[in-house]
C-alpha cells in the first residue's frame, strides 16, 4: 500500500461472476482513487460470459479479464477485503477490513437473472465508496465507459 488511495479486493470462489463485477463497477465509479483487485479461491478458466454481457449492458467492457488465484500477497496489499461465497478460503490478516456480502451465485445462470445481482452489487459498491469517503466518478451510475481495470492484480 505505497499511496493513499484506499485498496479493496473482491474475493469469490470462481472469480468468474460476482467479484468480478464488484471490481469492474467499482473501477468505474472510483476511477484511479480507489486501487481495485478482484481473486477466486478457486479460478475458473475464464469469466462468465453472461457477467460479461450484463455489464457491456451498463458500459462496463469486462471481456479481456481472467479469473486470477487468491494470494496472501493480494489480501496483504488490501485494506478492505470483500468475500462473495469464498467461505474460509480467504487468509484473515491482521490490519484488514473484512466484509462478506451475501449474493447469489450467476453461474448458470441467464441474462435475465443476472442483472438483479448485477445491480445489488452496484448499490453495494455504492454504499462502499460512501464508506471509504471517495465520491462516484462523475456522481452517476456505471454508464457508458471503458470499464478498463488494466494492473490490477490479484
Amino acid at each position: 500500500m505505497s499511496d493513499a488511495r484506499p485498496s479493496v479486493l473482491f474475493v469469490c470462489v470462481h472469480n468468474a461472476g460476482r467479484s468480478q463485477m464488484a471490481a469492474a463497477l467499482l473501477t468505474r465509479l472510483a476511477g484511479d482513487r480507489v486501487e481495485v483487485r478482484s481473486a477466486g479461491s478457486a479460478p475458473a478458466g475464464a469469466v462468465n460470459p453472461v457477467v460479461v454481457a450484463a455489464l457491456r449492458e451498463v458500459g462496463v467492457d469486462i471481456a479481456a479479464e481472467t479469473p486470477k488465484v487468491l494470494t496472501t500477497d493480494a489480501v496483504r496489499a488490501s485494506d478492505v477485503v470483500i468475500t462473495m461465497g469464498c467461505g474460509d478460503a480467504c487468509p484473515v490478516l491482521p490490519g484488514r477490513r473484512y466484509l462478506d456480502w451475501a449474493l447469489d451465485d450467476p453461474a448458470g445462470r441467464d441474462l435475465a437473472a443476472v442483472r438483479p445481482i448485477r445491480d445489488d452489487i452496484e448499490r453495494r459498491v455504492r454504499g462502499l465508496l460512501a464508506d471509504l469517503g471517495v465520491e462516484p466518478a462523475g456522481g452517476g451510475g456505471a454508464g457508458p465507459g471503458t470499464g478498463d481495470r488494466s494492473g490490477t492484480g490479484g
